[in-house]
């Protein structure tokens, strides 16, 4: 007989082609993953991955019950998110999908409410830099900020994060303009607003000191390392920083989003109308001008 775990970890292996990056999928660890592979290889009788120094590739058999997989894995998720939304009560995980930095400076702080209105709710903050999926329910509900064309998903725009050229003020006071250090994100991100923005000011200096995430160009800017495009919002008055410069094209529309066969789950609607509560600050103005709620996608 064939887990239905087991073609789990075959199919998140096929996605992620090596063992580290499908155990954290998974939440799991490497050994787990490879032993997993390895009894359904041997319950099946053939072999389904070539082992190789980076990574795994399918075989031909494997290739094969993949297309078929598919089809078995789509239903199987739809029956848990069903069976998710049908679930009654405030009881229960609800796993939350967030930026990583927004996500743990901002979200994180304001959930106590919510958990103190339902305490029989358990919340999963997932801060992955790419966007877990809610079709296979790696997350319930996912701030992102970008709005997803994957169909059964439902999106609510929440307003908008504007960004700011900011330097600690001891650094802005002490180097000459000219001599300035641009913070940024490296190549892979080079297409996102701030960072176009970010680039056009650097002109001829170009960004000096990179990071793939947003959370190390505030520590770096924190430290007195330079200039880098921050939100708004995530400037505390104890971070002695300084705002020098602001335009309409450093803005994130920042979206809420779920499956729909979730969106009638009293937990997860709980959560959606904390986050939709929460996040009121980026509608009225505050860090998000000339913004308006996006009625379609309500």
């Amino acid at each position: 007989m064939i887990d239905w775990d087991d073609l789990r970890f075959f199919a998140e292996l096929t996605r992620r082609g090596s063992l580290s990056a499908t155990a954290r999928a998974l939440r799991t660890d490497h050994t787990t993953v490879a032993r997993r592979i390895a009894g359904l290889e041997a319950r099946l009788g053939v072999r389904l991955f070539d082992r190789l120094p980076r990574g795994y590739a399918l075989t031909v058999e494997g290739g094969a019950l993949t297309g078929r997989l598919e089809a078995v894995e789509t239903a199987v998720h739809a029956f848990e998110r069903q069976a998710a939304g049908a679930t009654a009560g405030l009881r229960g995980l609800v796993r939350v999908g967030a930026p990583p930095a927004f996500g743990a400076f901002w979200v994180m702080p304001r959930l106590a409410p919510l958990l103190e209105r339902h305490p029989g709710l358990a919340i999963d903050l997932s801060l992955a830099t790419g966007s877990a999926s809610l079709a296979r329910r790696e997350v319930d509900v996912a701030l992102r900020l970008s709005r997803p064309a994957d169909a059964g998903l439902v999106a609510r725009r929440l307003g908008c994060l504007r960004y700011g050229l900011y330097g600690r003020r001891d650094y802005v006071d002490g180097v000459a303009p000219e001599a300035r250090r641009f913070i940024g994100y490296g190549e892979d991100l080079a297409d996102v607003p701030q960072q176009r923005w970010l680039r056009r000011l650097a002109g001829d200096a170009g960004i000096g000191l990179m990071a793939s995430d947003l959370a190390a160009i505030l520590t770096a800017v924190r430290a007195g390392m330079g200039l880098g495009a921050v939100p708004h919002v995530l400037v505390t008055p104890g971070d002695d920083l300084v705002c020098l410069a602001e335009d309409d094209e450093a803005t994130r529309d920042l979206w809420l989003v779920v499956h729909g066969d979730l969106r009638r789950s009293p937990r997860v609607r709980a959560v959606m109308d904390h986050l939709v509560e929460i996040t009121a600050s980026l509608r009225d103005g505050h860090g998000a001008p000339n913004d308006r709620e996006d009625e379609s996608a309500s």
